[in-house]
C-alpha cells in the first residue's frame, strides 16, 4: 500500500512539472509568434487546468466561429517585448 501511495504521489509531481513546463512553453511560443492559445489539461484525479492567451473565452469562440475574429494589432508595449525578445534569441542562434 505504502508504494501505491509513493507512485501515485510521482505521478501528481510529474503532472505539476509537465504541466507547468507546457503552459511556460505556450507562454513563449504567444510571446514569440503572437500565436492564440487555448490548452484544457486534465490531471490523473480528473482536475481540470486551463491556460489562454489571449484569454480561453478568446480562443475557443475564435475556434467555433472564426468569422467573428477581428485581429487587433498587439500593443506598443507588447510589441517592443516581442521585437527584443526575437533580437536576443537571433543573437543566441547565431
Amino acid at each position: 500500500r505504502d508504494k501505491e501511495d509513493h507512485n501515485e504521489e510521482a505521478r501528481q509531481v510529474c503532472f505539476s512539472k509537465r504541466r507547468n513546463g507546457l503552459i511556460k512553453k505556450a507562454g513563449e511560443l504567444c510571446i514569440l509568434c503572437g500565436a492564440e492559445i487555448a490548452i484544457i489539461v486534465f490531471s490523473p484525479a480528473g482536475k481540470a487546468f486551463s491556460y489562454g492567451d489571449p484569454s480561453m473565452d478568446a480562443v475557443i469562440n475564435r475556434f467555433l466561429d472564426p468569422s467573428t475574429h477581428v485581429p487587433t494589432p498587439p500593443d506598443a508595449h507588447r510589441a517592443s517585448t516581442i521585437d527584443e525578445l526575437n533580437r536576443q534569441n537571433d543573437e543566441l542562434v547565431q
